[in-house]
């Protein structure tokens, strides 16, 4: 094998160099603008549109606004009834691109969880929400839902305006267990919000990339209603009644879905107060300054034997004045850094986060 020989200056010109280099690498790891860690990993590129989603029941879908999406007002018999009119379609919150609305009129905790129950043929509403991640960037996602659980808020309601016809009041058989009713209605509620998360973490998302909100009850009807409106030209219910739901039931709905919101470690809006001076009938001769419907009849509907059981469905609901009042509210909230608040009227006349205590 043949053999290369270093000369003495080959020698010195090796050293030199490798002299050079050092120095080099000294020089280098002390200059400021030299990266000594790796660049940073660029951010993901968005799924699609920046998104806020509700889910939820008729408080939510646009229940009562009178102005309904053609295939959800009847069509195959899909009674969701929702609306653009609808609350997350009433909010402006900067950098939101698109507001989608998956909540369904009549909805229970079921309907949104991760199972095979169906609503006016319409199935999960998570499951929904994990197919629309896939194609949006999902930012918010406000959920209403509970009152239609063991409560079954709707159908109370509904009873109490048969019984001004005569008999007890409707109250006398709720007031003794109305507490442990909303008890058992709290973990049906945890359930749903947890596949929530479930399916957002399926697709990729951390807690940190959007807001859960657990938003709960406005009252319709307060016993501030007119004695020459309380029966069929508007709101047919006894004082002790709205007593009763004003002050117990909505309020005690609201404790629940409080404590369902902290066990899932989401927000909570409390709308227990947010419709005082604005429920139904409470405008006498004029319903300019109400939130809710009145006692409500679709006439023409009552000879459509497909459209006739839900002809009243719109009656003690959000109108499209509350809507967009909850709308606001819930984008101020959305704005802000506190974790609980609720919705209560100003001096303006509108609606805007107050802290809770």
């Amino acid at each position: 094998m043949r053999q290369t020989r270093i000369r003495p200056w080959h020698g010195g010109l090796v050293v030199l160099l490798v002299a050079c280099v050092a120095a080099v690498i000294l020089i280098g790891d002390n200059q400021p603008n030299r990266r000594s860690t790796p660049l940073p990993t660029p951010s993901p590129e968005p799924r699609g549109p920046i998104t806020m989603v509700s889910l939820g029941d008729s408080s939510v879908s646009g229940e009562g606004t009178g102005v309904y999406t053609s295939t959800t007002n009847g069509q195959g018999g899909n009674w969701c009834h929702r609306s653009p009119k609808a609350t997350v379609h009433m909010t402006s919150l900067p950098g939101i691109e698109k507001t989608v609305n998956l909540a369904c009129s009549g909805a229970a905790s079921a309907h949104v969880a991760l199972t095979k129950q169906s609503k006016y043929t319409e199935g999960s509403q998570a499951a929904r929400l994990r197919e629309l991640a896939k194609s949006n960037e999902i930012e918010v996602v406000v959920v209403a839902i509970g009152g239609n659980d063991d409560p079954h808020f709707s159908h109370h309601l509904s009873a109490c305006a048969k019984a001004w016809f005569g008999g007890p009041p409707c109250t006398d058989a709720l007031r003794g267990n109305w507490t442990s009713t909303v008890d058992a209605m709290v973990p049906k509620v945890v359930t749903a919000l947890k596949d929530v998360r479930k399916v957002l973490t399926q697709v990729g998302y951390d807690r940190e990339d959007y807001q859960l909100v657990v938003q709960s009850y406005p009252s319709p009807v307060s016993p501030e209603i007119p004695e020459a409106l309380r029966n069929l030209d508007g709101c047919p219910f006894r004082k002790a009644d709205l007593e009763w739901i004003r002050d117990t039931a909505v309020s005690e709905l609201s404790r629940g879905l409080r404590e369902a919101a902290t066990t899932v470690g989401a927000r909570f809006l409390d709308l227990s107060r947010a419709g005082h001076g604005h429920e139904a009938c409470t405008g006498g001769a004029s319903a300019g300054s109400e939130w809710f419907t009145r006692l409500t009849v679709r006439w023409d509907d009552l000879g459509d034997v497909d459209r006739a059981s839900h002809a009243a469905q719109e009656s003690f609901h959000l109108n499209a004045a509350g809507h967009a009042q909850i709308g606001r509210c819930l984008t101020e909230f959305l704005e802000a850094t506190t974790n609980e608040a609720a919705c209560v009227e100003g001096a303006d006349g509108d609606l805007h986060p107050t802290v809770l205590p």
